[in-house]
């Protein structure tokens, strides 16, 4: 069955993750309807005013409205930012428990209103809340997508840009796995401006034999981000936010375009019934095909315990076949 048309958008939670797609998306001008749910009626009806009166500098002729549930029955994206933040010193996982229950509850609004477009999910932990959104929801996988390593990626590409003096729209390199503490970067087929890294990385360790180290602690940085940045402000926004922007605008526009989203493994990497961020191609219908990268020994062996991980989560959640 085709999904449903158009450019309106379901976004589910007005807090600081959601607003910040949502002034994304008004600035991009990704949609012509934006509709914000939230428990908070105030708070969503000041979230909603605010945001209409950005439009007439954005360029776009967006509407905004204060939404409920019924209006997932034409929507082409419904976005779930909503759930129980993640605390100071808390894992993504440890969040799993509270906000399972609580999309229970949503995703039994959104069916029962007729939703059939494309469900992205933010919440964390996002694998295993996409997952549970899939099994819940009824959808078809390739309709449910989860913002996976999106965000860890274009962090990553950053600070090897910096590292190298390079921008990061000349880096590709991915990092894959659990948005969370068991993710890694795919170094073996990364690239900074069509050289490949490992190349790159064994060329300077002849002036700097520290180099692998300080390749490994930027990683860690980089994982780590989240947590610096919430234990200094509170929370994480607006680049989640610009991550899922970018992945509506592939959607949307029908880009075909590879994103390191959670997806379905069907078999890929030798793992299957697992939500996991891997790059997959992505368009109008959702996910067109997952791709499997081709990793060396040391990152399938990461790889593998990563989905393993989360594998281990769902089925102790009760959510696994």
């Amino acid at each position: 069955m085709t999904v449903t048309p158009g450019t309106k958008i379901v976004l589910i939670g007005a807090g600081a993750v959601g607003i910040a797609y949502a002034y994304a998306l008004l600035n991009q001008g990704l949609t012509d309807h934006l509709a914000i749910i939230d428990l908070n009626e105030d708070i969503t009806w000041a979230q909603v005013e605010d945001l209409s009166h950005s439009v007439p500098f954005s360029g776009h002729n967006i509407q905004v409205t204060v939404g409920s549930y019924v209006d997932c029955r034409d929507a082409a994206i419904v976005v779930n930012c909503a759930g129980v933040a993640q605390r100071e010193g808390e894992t993504r996982l440890d969040l799993v428990a509270r906000n399972v229950q609580i999309f229970e509850s949503i995703n039994h609004q959104v069916m029962d209103n007729g939703f059939n477009g494309i469900y992205l999910v933010a919440t964390n932990p996002v694998d295993i809340l996409t997952y549970a959104t899939w099994k819940q929801t009824g959808l078809p996988s390739n309709q449910v997508i989860g913002s996976g390593t999106v965000l860890d990626t274009a962090r990553w590409r950053h600070n090897l840009g910096k590292r190298f003096g390079i921008a990061a729209s000349a880096v590709h390199a991915y990092v894959i796995g659990e948005h969370g503490d068991s993710e890694l970067p795919v170094l073996s087929s990364g690239t900074i401006a069509g050289v490949q890294i490992p190349r790159i990385v064994d060329k300077e360790a002849e002036k700097n034999p520290h180099i692998h180290e300080d390749i490994e602690e930027m990683f860690r940085a980089t994982r780590d981000a989240a947590y610096d940045i919430i234990r200094a402000k509170g929370n994480t926004s607006y680049g989640i936010g610009s991550a899922l922007a970018r992945i509506t605008r592939a959607i949307l526009r029908n880009e075909d375009v590879a994103l390191p989203v959670s997806t379905l493994l069907q078999g890929e990497y030798a793992r299957e019934d697992v939500y996991i961020g891997t790059p997959t191609i992505i368009n109008r219908q959702g996910v067109r095909n997952v791709v499997e990268l081709r990793l060396n020994e040391e990152e399938f062996e990461r790889f593998d315990a990563s989905a393993a991980t989360l594998r281990k989560v769902l089925e102790s959640i009760g959510v696994a076949n």
